[in-house]
């Protein structure tokens, strides 16, 4: 199998200094190819970093919900070059998150809607995250040109209802080890619905961890077993899985599969 990790965050403080040996047990398992992604200044400049020391990763820079009061103009005229650079390949991951609210809810959405105007006139897919934010982040995306750069809703938590809410945006929709939890119905639910050209796989590393491996740190290499749950609730082989995910992967990233 050929697996593409679309999001996870090898440039985290867990993995410093042995991101190459989480990069070889990562092939060990099929995952040859991943997405890391930023949120705020320093890991928007380690996935940038990792991007350029490996081949076969590539960069997703972009302001977190979280990190959404320190964006200045400063902060994005860096953020323009680093989406000009050939290795990146999205902006992210932005959106909203109202669980820990650590920027207000207003500044928020006014620097959700800020990049996602970036994102269009970059012509660059966006990556989203959305945490007990479903509406907003649904009425912002509607509003936007989402339709004209794409984008992907990233480990995605929503039922089938929502799942087609976004669908019809025409989004990409992501799972991480959460689709492999017993208790993650409204995944289950979900996964089951996503069309075969819009399914993604991540990891959402060091967070998330899947079956078998919940309760520890997680890493990249561990998309293999997403890609396990997400077959089991598709009704499919992991085989088929990973091989439409890996063909999505390089389609929304506008990347080559002999890269």
């Amino acid at each position: 199998m050929k697996i593409f990790d679309s999001h996870t965050h090898l440039n985290d403080e867990p993995y410093a200094g042995k991101e190459a040996d989480y990069v070889r047990h990562a092939a060990d398992l099929g995952v040859l190819k991943m997405a890391i992604v930023g949120s705020d200044y320093n890991l928007n400049a380690g996935a940038m970093r990792l991007a350029h020391d490996f081949a076969n990763l590539y960069a997703i820079v972009g302001w977190h919900p979280e990190s959404a009061k320190d964006y200045t103009p400063e902060a994005e005229k860096l953020l323009l070059e680093q989406l000009a650079d050939q290795k990146t390949v999205a902006l992210g991951e932005i959106g909203l998150d109202y669980h820990w609210d650590t920027s207000p809810r207003d500044v928020q959405r006014k620097v959700f809607a800020r990049q996602l105007e970036i994102a269009a006139d970059l012509h660059i897919p966006v990556s989203i995250h959305s945490r007990d934010a479903f509406e907003d982040t649904y009425k912002i995306l509607q509003a936007s040109k989402i339709r004209d750069f794409g984008g992907i809703m990233h480990s995605f938590t929503g039922d089938a209802k929502w799942a087609r809410k976004f669908l019809d945006l025409g989004m990409y929709v992501s799972y991480s080890g959460i689709v492999s939890f017993k208790n993650a119905p409204e995944e289950h639910e979900s996964v089951a619905v996503i069309p075969s050209d819009r399914l993604l796989v991540e990891t959402d590393a060091p967070y998330l961890t899947p079956e078998p491996y919940r309760g520890r740190p997680n890493e990249p290499g561990y998309t293999h077993y997403v890609v396990d749950a997400v077959a089991k609730f598709r009704g499919e082989t992991p085989e088929h899985v990973a091989a439409l995910t890996w063909a999505n992967a390089h389609r929304i990233f506008g990347l080559s599969e002999e890269d």
